[in-house]
């Protein structure tokens, strides 16, 4: 074995232990390359072959098995919780919303929510409204 077959080897080897000390997927793309590299520096090729294969290899299994990687093993789980659901419902004001003094209060999905208008106009108590957004504790709505 020769020294870039030992470079490629413990290449192979830093970037599979750094792959499994990590929680997501971050080296295993590059410590494939490595191996492809590793193999063609046993079988005599040349380094700029070596070289090659390295980059090709990484981009590859990169670029078909990143979005896969990243659907099926980074996945967050994401589950809305009350605020992300009320967002784009329908919001009725129960007092009325006046961002100038401060004060205004909507009921959306059975709970009651503090609220500012979207563009600063006050919305009498009785409309209908939409929530845009939430800032803090705040809904930010705006007129049907």
């Amino acid at each position: 074995m020769n020294e870039i077959s030992i470079f490629w080897l413990v290449a192979v080897i830093v970037l599979g232990v750094l792959e499994a000390a990590t929680v997501g997927l971050v080296s295993i793309w590059f410590a494939l390359g490595a191996l492809a590299a590793l193999i063609s520096s046993l079988c005599g090729g040349p380094l700029w072959l070596q070289i090659l294969l390295f980059f090709i290899v990484t981009a590859a299994t990169l670029f078909f098995t990143r979005p896969l990687a990243k659907k099926y093993f980074n996945k967050a789980d994401h589950k809305p919780t009350n605020s992300d659901m009320v967002i784009g419902k329908e919001a009725y004001v129960t007092e009325e919303i006046d961002n100038l003094s401060g004060k205004g209060a909507v009921r959306c999905l059975g709970k009651e929510w503090s609220a500012r208008s979207e563009n600063g106009e006050a919305i009498s108590q009785g409309e209908t409204v939409t929530p845009v957004a939430i800032e803090g504790v705040k809904l930010i709505v705006r007129r049907q």
